[in-house]
């Protein structure tokens, strides 16, 4: 069930990317909120990738956003390198932005129409202004290779020239040309075909180990997921439910809503009837008014009178297996400490 907590954060493994108890609000008319984001921890070490799982409009790409303070968050702490980007402003925020880069959602629309890939690609350089006309061009040159794009080509063309697999890899590039610690890919193959999703996974994976990079992969499809990440976080309207590795998740799920995630994934089985499967039944709660206490309590087959007057926090179920749930379908081997 959905919840919060920090008994799964690993300080002890000194992360690179830490977030604690991230909240994104956003204000509607008459004193409402849409409650994005509530309260959510999370942390990714150096050269781990970490999967951000959940339904379309669960917070997975507001989280992403609220890392890049693409806007800052409501509240909470976001930790890079040991220091909290929620505190920087102006020149010293904009000082470790190349660090943290992002590919986003829609790679033709994050594309600017009227400019030529060789540009696009080599702004941030310009911006910044690193290496002279000639050393810009050589590293464009060399990151376009190394999304497998020739770059006598691209270069002079704009993005409708290309499809949409081709523009992805030309937004990887664009967000590699500044030598990032961090990435955050959010849904970077969502709107492909499967065998292009298959071609950018796979450069993504290269492309971490040739750049050193470590990644927050955003994604609802659960399958993608297991095959790029070190450890898998489950959101559901806008709340943490389970966090495990991603053998370890798909194995033996512990939370009810991870289960009917699971459940829900296509079995190319012409036997298996979908409708006698387990799956999500009901409608998504509205942002603006959640439900109290668990926020998966409306949905979730095991739910009882406790889930709605109380939050569950996250409670370890195994090696590196934390679940935010008063019933998990998996026994509980440790209670988190009593906060002071």
């Amino acid at each position: 069930m959905a919840g919060s907590g920090t008994a799964h954060l690993r300080p002890e493994k000194d992360p690179l990317l830490s977030i604690e108890n991230l909240t994104v609000e956003f204000p509607l008319g008459g004193g409402a909120k849409v409650h994005a984001v509530s309260n959510i921890s999370l942390d990714v070490l150096d050269g781990e990738t970490l999967g951000l799982v959940g339904e379309s409009g669960c917070g997975k790409s507001t989280t992403g956003r609220a890392i890049m303070q693409l806007p800052p968050p409501t509240a909470g702490k976001v930790v890079f390198k040991g220091t909290d980007l929620t505190e920087l402003h102006g020149e010293a925020l904009r000082r470790l932005r190349p660090e943290l880069q992002m590919i986003f959602q829609d790679p033709i629309s994050s594309l600017n129409p009227r400019r030529r890939i060789g540009d696009l690609v080599g702004e941030p350089l310009d911006i910044w202004g690193r290496g002279s006309k000639k050393e810009q061009e050589e590293l464009v040159d060399r990151v376009l290779s190394s999304v497998g794009l020739d770059p006598v080509v691209a270069r002079p063309k704009r993005a409708h020239e290309f499809s949409g697999g081709q523009c992805q890899r030309i937004s990887i590039a664009r967000s590699l040309v500044l030598d990032p610690k961090v990435i955050i890919c959010d849904e970077p193959v969502s709107a492909l075909d499967v065998s292009v999703q298959a071609q950018i996974l796979n450069l993504l994976e290269d492309m971490k180990e040739e750049y050193q990079l470590t990644l927050v992969f955003i994604a609802h499809d659960l399958a993608v997921v297991k095959n790029v990440s070190d450890r898998v976080a489950v959101m559901y309207l806008g709340k943490l439910c389970e966090v495990a590795g991603p053998d370890d998740l798909y194995a033996a799920p512990a939370h009810p809503y991870t289960e009917a995630l699971l459940g829900s994934i296509p079995v190319p089985d012409p036997t298996v009837r979908p409708e006698d499967r387990d799956t999500i039944r009901g409608e998504l709660p509205s942002p603006i008014a959640p439900p109290s206490g668990c926020r998966f309590r409306t949905r979730c087959p095991r739910a009882e009178d406790r889930c709605a007057h109380h939050e569950p926090t996250m409670r370890r179920v195994g090696e590196d297996h934390w679940v935010a749930c008063h019933f998990p379908l998996s026994p509980v081997i440790e209670e988190p400490a009593p906060t002071a």
